[in-house]
């Protein structure tokens, strides 16, 4: 498996992590609709949260957030539209990104709401 593969697995599981410890219930990871996959989808307080996970091992070129471009992002959309029709939600729905920093100086942050 490529590095940035191992990387991103252990972002993610790391994001899963940080997510339940703030009281999200992890429903699914790694959801695919054609082209598209969700890192993770989770519920807390009536929120259907659609996750996307990015790292870095360091933001001298950009933090990790700062790398989900428009296309990226309505791909996403488009497979959490799936998800919700599948599932048949009817509730809230968020999309949020955890940015995590993994470098010299380790951070997690989350934005709540980051698009739509």
């Amino acid at each position: 498996m490529a590095e940035h593969n191992d990387t991103g697995n252990k972002a993610e599981a790391m994001a899963a992590y940080f997510l339940a410890n703030k009281g999200y219930q992890i429903l699914d990871q790694n959801y695919t609709f054609g082209k598209g996959e969700v890192d993770i989808i989770a519920l807390k307080d009536g929120w259907l949260v659609f996750v996307e996970v990015r790292a870095r091992s360091e933001v001298a070129h950009g933090f990790p957030e700062q790398t989900i471009s428009k296309n990226k992002a309505n791909l996403i959309i488009k497979t959490a539209e799936n998800y919700i029709y599948q599932k048949d939600w009817h509730g809230n729905v968020r999309f949020d990104i955890i940015a995590i920093t993994v470098g010299e100086n380790f951070e997690i942050i989350q934005f709540e709401d980051a698009f739509f």
